[in-house]
């Protein structure tokens, strides 16, 4: 999961953007978020990016110039199955613009 969600936020982070990985127990729940300053998602298109292999326009255009050539990928889809069948969940916050935040949330284990 974290690799999906760091090379989807990567693809599109222009050069002298960031990604940011956070990870936090809340709870009984660990907290992974994936925050970058790409050109962040289209709100039409917010309701179908966890759709396995679902592409935005920006994916299918070839992302930015570190993403050209990088061809198609499962998208951010794998990352939510995965999650959802650890019991978990993960969210999308986007401003087209500034970037997007992927939270992940995931059952916390004691050890």
């Amino acid at each position: 999961m974290v690799i999906n969600q760091l090379t989807n936020a990567l693809k599109f982070v222009p050069a002298g953007g960031s990604v940011i990985l956070t990870l936090r127990q809340d709870r009984d729940r660990a907290e992974l978020r994936v925050i970058d300053t790409g050109p962040g998602i289209p709100a039409e298109e917010l309701p179908r990016i966890f759709d396995r292999f679902f592409r935005s326009r920006a994916a299918r255009a070839g992302g930015t110039a570190q993403a050209a050539g990088s061809g198609g990928g499962s998208g951010i889809g794998l990352a939510a199955e995965l999650a959802t069948a650890h019991g978990g969940t993960i969210t999308s916050d986007s401003t087209p613009g500034h970037g997007t935040t992927f939270t992940t949330r995931l059952p916390a284990v004691d050890r």
